[in-house]
Parts: structure tokens; C-alpha cells; sequence
């Protein structure tokens, strides 16, 4: 008699698998999590991106200085009418005659252009990548002219911290 009160289980009486709740329950929580983790990502490649922008910015203001440095001193042949600044980005890369130097060696001030992060990769040339503004413009609307006073990202998107990637 106890035998037949408790039979052994057979494979037709075990189901295994995920019933139709626990699947739901699963994407959902899954959703939320990629809710949250997106726009996460999201920040921390725009953070980046602006790491990038302050380095690349810092970088071709200093050689610019450095140019103009060495203009006033007399190392750079200059005009007469000249403000001593590089009429090219291009110039800070492939040098110029050391004025004071006998064998007029080159004096180097980039080693490249860095490329604007923000730009669109349609523009080929690192130096198109940026708003160029010249020493005689003015600082609330900078144009080009015959020389490189400051740079600028042509970027119309703002940064993490509010401000208009173009006013850095």
C-alpha cells in the first residue's frame, strides 16, 4: 500500500523553464537598467570629448604665445605693419628661420595640429577643424584674417557645464 501512495516521478511530470511572468520581470528590470546605464555612457564620451577640447585648446594657444614670444624677441622676421602673430596654424608645424641663429635653424612650436573633437570628420585638415580668430577682431565676434590671434571649436553644442563649447 505504500508503494502505491508514492510513485517515482517520471519525465512527463517535471517542466522546466521560465513561465511567462519571470520573462517579463526579467526584461524589465533589464530595461531600467539600460535606462539608467545610456545616458550614463553617454556623459562620461561628452565628458571625454571636452578632456580632449581643453588639452587640443591649450595646446595650440600656448604654441600660438610662444610664436608671438618669439616674434617680439626678434627670432621671427616679421613686416613692419605685423602684429607677430602665425598667419597659419600650419606655420606652428612646419616652423620657421631663427632670426638669431646663425645656420637659421627652424624653431618648431606644434608637432601637429590636434583635431578639433567636436568637428565633423567631413573636414579633412586638422587646422579647418577650428574657428580662427585674428588680432584685430573683436572677442564677441572673432573673423579671420591675416593672422591667428586665438582658436575656437566651431561646435554649436554646449558643454557639462553649461557653456557654449565656441566661448572656451
Amino acid at each position: 500500500m505504500i508503494n502505491s501512495l508514492k510513485t517515482p516521478p517520471t519525465n512527463q511530470n517535471l517542466s522546466w523553464g521560465f513561465t511567462l511572468i519571470e520573462l517579463l520581470i526579467t526584461l524589465g528590470i533589464l530595461a531600467v537598467l539600460a535606462s539608467i546605464a545610456v545616458p550614463i555612457a553617454q556623459t562620461q564620451i561628452q565628458y571625454q570629448k571636452e578632456q580632449q577640447l581643453r588639452r587640443a585648446l591649450w595646446e595650440i594657444r600656448d604654441a600660438i604665445d610662444n610664436y608671438k614670444k618669439a616674434s617680439d624677441a626678434g627670432r621671427i622676421k616679421r613686416e613692419i605693419d605685423s602684429s607677430g602673430y602665425p598667419s597659419t596654424l600650419e606655420t606652428l608645424v612646419d616652423g620657421v628661420d631663427d632670426q638669431k641663429d646663425p645656420n637659421r635653424n627652424k624653431i618648431y612650436f606644434l608637432r601637429r595640429i590636434p583635431r578639433d573633437p567636436f568637428a565633423d570628420d567631413s573636414i579633412s585638415n586638422n587646422a579647418a577643424t577650428w574657428g580662427k580668430r585674428s588680432y584685430s577682431s573683436e572677442a564677441n565676434e572673432p573673423q579671420e584674417g591675416n593672422d591667428i590671434f586665438d582658436i575656437y571649436s566651431r561646435s554649436t553644442l554646449k558643454g557639462l557645464n553649461g557653456i557654449p563649447l565656441k566661448d572656451w
